[in-house]
């Protein structure tokens, strides 16, 4: 079973940045939480000029 912090720190960071309802993020699937979590965290990336980091949403 998936930790239930993990899945509060994923809806957390989608929700904070895509401006979801809880509804909206919590129906999402595991998968597409961790997929909207790397591509936000990519284009945060592109945007400060950040070089690559350790993924913390990694799987």
């Amino acid at each position: 079973m998936y930790p239930a912090d993990k899945i509060y720190e994923e809806a957390a960071f989608v929700a904070y940045y895509v401006h979801w309802s809880r509804d909206e993020v919590m129906n999402l699937t595991h998968s597409e939480r961790i997929r909207w979590c790397k591509e936000i965290s990519e284009i945060n990336r592109k945007i400060s000029r950040e070089p690559p980091k350790n993924d913390i949403f990694k799987i």
